[in-house]
């Protein structure tokens, strides 16, 4: 017996379309190995979709690579993620489903206080699965699970959610491993983390999914059980260069960043650029990002990202009549946070650009709602 084992795919979830092409291209590797390897089943442990509303595009790109799959005789076994699950109950799996690309194995039912799991047969083998939720929700309904029985097939079990063994110090809900159904392999998607233990695994993202992940992990993941054995799959499209400078002046410190890049090899890689310190001199938009960009693009780089979260102007050097229109949040933002020290605080940005997404053409209020809650929640990992 052969499958791959894969999840947090979050196709459609990057901004940047480089980003999204990556993160697409990604998903693509892990679907062509599991055919050149001749896998025997493809398990998708949620989060296959970044939303549960994807673009048309994203849509499109994907039943491409799931009718790549089904002509090569590979059935899909999948459950929805906390970022493609709908409350509704429907969601664009669906339209996968019917379509015959593959089959979502969380199936069970309610009985005497109790959820029973029941099984989704590919010939000796039983999964089950049991979606994840939106704020951790499942955490408590797993500790209600059983599974039907199916005697003398190899179980999987499917889940979407944390579990207290991977994150022993984090104050986050989890469920006690221990507590779960005793099964051959359990399949674990949603913490994007290296764990493997015993006869459990979260695969890993298939790409990352901020900008922190790009920089920890440097690319994506999945695991190939064969036989016993566990192996995994690392997806590295691109190499990623990381630009840490701590600044005092922003005057001249585009030269600098200049000057860096210019000695660097940076051709095709993802290029990040995180300033850091307290400024004493000058302000945000005196760093000239578009020279910056250029020097990136004049030396190859597949794509230049920055970040200034960790960049604080104390109070008094602050002049909000003096600043760019762009700049204003920005350096209200430094502000609050220099003045105000909290481990919350590299959510400040991200929570605001999420907040800005606007509401599309036709699009019902409920649904823009629901897409707006997902960014927040994405952002907080929750």
């Amino acid at each position: 017996m052969k499958f791959a084992h894969l999840a947090d795919c979050h196709l459609g979830g990057w901004s940047q379309p480089e980003l999204n092409k990556l993160n697409f291209e990604s998903f693509q590797y892990a679907v062509e190995c599991s055919i050149k390897e001749k896998m025997d089943f493809v398990l998708i442990a949620g989060d296959l979709f970044d939303s549960a509303y994807p673009s048309i595009e994203t849509l499109k790109q994907t039943f491409q690579e799931f009718r790549k799959l089904k002509e090569a005789s590979i059935p899909v076994f999948l459950i929805a993620g906390s970022h493609d699950y709908s409350v509704s109950g429907k969601s664009f799996l669906d339209v996968l489903e019917k379509a015959g690309f593959c089959r979502n194995v969380a199936i069970f039912e309610e009985k005497d206080d109790k959820i029973i799991l029941q099984p989704s047969f590919h010939k000796n083998v039983a999964i089950y699965g049991y979606s994840g939720k939106k704020s951790g929700l499942e955490v408590d309904e797993l500790s209600k699970i059983k599974l039907q029985d199916s005697p003398g097939l190899f179980r999987i079990l499917m889940l979407h959610t944390t579990i207290k063994d991977a994150v022993p110090t984090l104050p986050i809900k989890s469920v006690n491993q221990e507590s779960l159904p005793k099964v051959d392999y359990l399949a674990l998607g949603h913490l994007h983390i290296n764990y493997r233990k015993e006869k459990r695994a979260y695969s890993g993202p298939i790409f990352p999914n901020t900008l922190a992940e790009l920089e920890e992990l440097g690319g994506g993941s999945f695991y190939i059980f064969e036989d016993g054995n566990l192996s995994k799959r690392e997806i590295k499209l691109k190499e990623v260069y990381v630009l840490n400078l701590e600044i005092k002046n922003t005057l001249n410190i585009t030269d600098n960043i200049v000057s860096f890049l210019e000695k660097e090899d940076l051709k095709d890689k993802i290029v990040i650029i995180k300033l850091l310190g307290t400024i004493e001199k000058g302000r945000l938009s005196d760093i000239n990002f578009k020279k910056i960009e250029e020097t990136a693009k004049k030396r190859q780089a597949y794509i230049l990202l920055k970040s200034t979260i960790k960049l604080h102007f104390p109070e008094s050097e602050i002049d909000i009549d003096s600043l760019k229109s762009e700049d204003i949040e920005q350096e209200i933002m430094n502000r609050f946070q220099e003045s105000n020290p909290s481990q919350f605080n590299s959510f400040v940005s991200s929570l605001i650009k999420s907040l800005q997404i606007e509401k599309l053409e036709d699009e019902k209020s409920s649904t823009f709602q629901e897409r707006l809650i997902s960014e927040t929640k994405k952002v907080l990992k929750i």
